[in-house]
């Protein structure tokens, strides 16, 4: 089993995640072996979905009928997206959705791809850039509990757009929880209302996951111990921590 594997799997059985860890790379070529998208898809973020099955390699073409995507992934503009995100902005703008000014705080790739890899993370050849998953309030809490003893702080919320939490893990080098958007939310079946998206930045996921996995083991434990420690003061007792870790250890 590869490295990439591994975590993979650390980071499913830990999380219980109900979807694969979605891993995205940049290219400058495309790997060897690795087969170029073919299709239409309606949004960049669509791809993401796509990624838990099987590896694929995509283009600024591909993602031609998402100018919002291309232009937060900084990849080649072609004169037809760029129409189309001048349009869109008109539209945000005209509904107060996007300003003006809010339009300087999207994160933008900071390097230019030629190529964006999309795969599941167990089965990526190339060293992923970002890894994605799709997360529960309650998986989001271990997620942000390593990301604050990891990185010394907490991660980001971001709202729209979706897409613009790849450049931001990216450029930054700091995980994120991304809220979605209504586009995300209508493209993506797996973007169900109780769902959020996490990213990793590539270089800090091997660190994720051991931390992930200690800490999900101390939640399991931890949520046991409240879970008695409350049915014992419901019931009309005082019981000290060291009696609750007791009754924790009977159990």
């Amino acid at each position: 089993m590869s490295v990439l594997a591994e975590i993979a799997q650390i980071l499913n059985e830990s999380l219980k995640l109900t979807q694969p860890p979605v891993a995205v790379s940049f290219c400058e070529t495309v790997p060897e072996g690795v087969e170029s998208f073919s299709g239409h898809s309606p949004a960049g973020c669509r791809f993401w979905q796509d990624a838990a099955k099987r590896v694929f390699a995509t283009s600024a073409a591909d993602h031609g009928l998402c100018s919002i995507g291309i232009y937060t992934h900084n990849l080649e503009m072609s004169p037809a997206a760029g129409a189309d995100l001048g349009d869109a902005l008109k539209v945000f703008g005209d509904l107060g959705y996007v300003r003006a000014e809010d339009i300087p705080a999207i994160p933008v790739l900071a390097l230019k791809p030629n190529y964006v890899i999309y795969g599941p993370l167990a089965e990526i050849p190339v060293a992923p850039d970002v890894v994605l998953l799709f997360v529960r309030a309650d998986q989001t809490l271990i997620l942000s509990e390593a990301s604050q003893q990891i990185e010394n702080g907490l991660p980001p919320a971001m709202g729209r757009p979706a897409c613009a939490i790849i450049p931001q893990a990216s450029n930054t080098g700091r995980s994120a929880l991304s809220l979605g958007c209504c586009g995300a939310r209508a493209y993506l079946d797996v973007l169900q209302p109780e769902v959020a998206l996490y990213a990793i930045p590539g270089p800090s996921i091997a660190a994720f996951a051991e931390r992930i996995q200690a800490l999900a083991s101390a939640n399991t434990i931890l949520t046991k111990f409240h879970q008695i420690r409350r049915k014992d003061v419901e019931s009309g007792r005082n019981p000290t921590i060291k009696e609750s870790l007791q009754a924790l250890q009977e159990a």
